[in-house]
């Protein structure tokens, strides 16, 4: 029997993170880590065959740091995932909501759940992690208090759930990418694809403007551009870049082509399945 492969997370066991690797590799074993450069360097040094990482949120926009470590970590996107945000009121066994006068959890979650904070008077306390703020809670051993987790938390810390979904908003949704030390290319024709990639425009007036325009020419949809400084340098600006559709395909092939003649640098981080949330 062979040993089952493993897939590395930022966070605490029951985190969204850890949800959303349970949901699409079942078989797989976690890797819990501190921080993304933990998650990265589990990935590079064997550790984990995978990592799983969030990169965008419908209502806090990018994830901070990810664009920076992702085109230098030597990893490539193999795949990703949507997950809908949920947040439950758990506390100890037993405990009642009006006992509850404290509530902990990460700062962003805290601001999404703001509606039940403010209905039940409670003092909202910032904790690193939002599973981490369930094992805090454990740890305390004080009913007054509670905290703001993923569904997962709950069981895993024996946690009572005291409100579920006390998220104000219902779409609340975080995409996730799948990275590989492997680039492992979806085939062409055989589905909806999305190519990510990033490249430094070269120092000349209008640069980006041309760089960009072989995409509009050649009828290819860009999903996302952003933009940040490298090496420290307000002129050094590199670019992370979304597209529907394959490399191969002759319209995207002619406008990464174009993009050649005004950029410095052109790298291809992922050729990847389309998740059947983005229809």
């Amino acid at each position: 029997m062979t040993d089952p492969r493993r897939i590395a997370y930022q966070g605490e066991p029951g985190s969204n993170s850890h949800a959303v690797c349970a949901q699409h590799y079942p078989d797989w074993d976690t890797v819990p880590c501190a921080s993304f450069e933990d998650v990265f360097a589990a990935v590079t040094s064997g550790e984990a065959e995978l990592a799983m990482i969030p990169i965008d949120n419908s209502l806090a926009g990018r994830v901070a740091d990810i664009h920076h470590f992702l085109p230098e970590s030597g990893l490539y996107i193999i795949a990703e995932h949507f997950l809908r945000i949920r947040f439950h009121l758990m506390a100890l066994p037993g405990t009642t909501l009006d006992q509850v006068r404290t509530v902990h959890s990460h700062v962003h979650a805290l601001g999404q759940c703001r509606k039940i904070i403010r209905e039940h008077g409670l003092t909202a306390v910032i904790s690193g992690d939002t599973a981490g703020a369930a094992r805090e809670i454990v740890e305390a051993g004080d009913p007054s208090q509670a905290a703001i987790s993923p569904p997962m938390a709950a069981p895993i810390y024996g946690l009572d759930v005291l409100a579920e979904d006390v998220e104000d908003e219902d779409h609340n949704t975080t995409r996730f990418v799948v990275l590989s030390p492997d680039f492992v290319r979806a085939p062409a024709g055989n589905g909806p694809v999305v190519t990510s990639f990033v490249f430094n425009v070269r120092n000349i007036p209008a640069a980006l403007y041309k760089a960009l325009g072989g995409f509009a020419t050649n009828g290819v949809n860009m999903t996302k551009l952003e933009s940040y400084m490298v090496g420290g340098e307000f002129i050094a600006t590199q670019f992370l870049c979304e597209v529907d559709g394959h490399p191969d395909e002759p319209g995207l092939k002619r406008a990464l082509e174009e993009l050649e003649f005004f950029t410095t640098d052109v790298r291809v981080l992922g050729v990847y399945p389309a998740d059947p949330w983005r229809a």
